[in-house]
């Protein structure tokens, strides 16, 4: 009998945001897999071991997940990682694929999901906590209230535009482009709030587009609140 695929997400950072779920599912799993090729360096991994030291002792499989636009070298990457999830499957093996924040959320393990259903395979996904919610909560605001509307905008690619859209805007992966996002906002009359980090060790949160550093990380994320709000 095949196996099945664990799509889980483990949240932003802070080991104890994973689900009860997931680490019930991650402890009966015969492999863990991770977005990258050394499993024990990438996040997703190091954010569970701080929960559950159980994983040291699972088979590990390294997917290799490129950060990068040209699409040939995904659809290879993506096609290659459904092929090594398939052999595991196929084996009967029960496999929990780690990944950051909400697996349906700007996700690679999407790609991967899609491949593995498609293949004939049985695959599940495990939600997770948004970094976007983590950070609301360690900046202890709301993201909306009553009819407010909530925009989740990819920064590098379509800041500007989103900054004419009511209600809160979330500026995903914004470390790319933090001067952009700055010198949109620098004008824009809103509450602006930045975490990087979220739950990781290196957290650093600022409130208002003055005090936003010029560089982030890739971690990164801005929230961006309408004041009539």
């Amino acid at each position: 009998m095949a196996g099945r695929l664990y799509g889980i997400g483990v949240g932003p950072g802070d080991p104890e945001l994973l689900t009860l779920k997931a680490l019930r599912l991650i402890k009966e799993s015969d492999v863990i897999a991770v977005p990258g090729q050394i499993p024990q360096e990438t996040v997703a991994y190091k954010i569970v071991e701080g929960i559950c030291p159980e994983i040291e002792s699972k088979e590990l499989l390294g997917i290799h997940m490129p950060m990068t636009k040209e699409k040939d070298v995904l659809e290879k990457c993506h096609a290659e990682g459904v092929r090594i999830l398939c052999r595991e499957l196929e084996a009967g093996k029960t496999v929990s694929f780690l990944t950051l924040g909400d697996p349906t959320i700007y996700s690679t393990y999407f790609y991967l999901h899609e491949g593995v259903e498609r293949a004939g395979y049985s695959a599940e996904i495990v939600s997770g906590v948004a970094s976007f919610c983590a950070a609301a909560a360690r900046l202890k605001t709301s993201i909306a209230m009553g009819a407010q509307q909530i925009h989740v905008i990819p920064a590098y690619d379509q800041a500007g535009e989103a900054l004419a859209l009511p209600g809160t805007k979330i500026l995903m992966k914004a470390g790319r482009k933090l001067s952009a996002v700055r010198e949109q906002l620098k004008d824009h009359p809103a509450e602006v709030y930045l975490v990087e980090n979220c739950g990781m060790e290196k957290e650093h949160i600022c409130r208002g587009v003055e005090n936003m550093p010029e560089t982030a990380g890739y971690y990164t994320l801005v929230i961006v609140k309408d004041k009539e709000q």
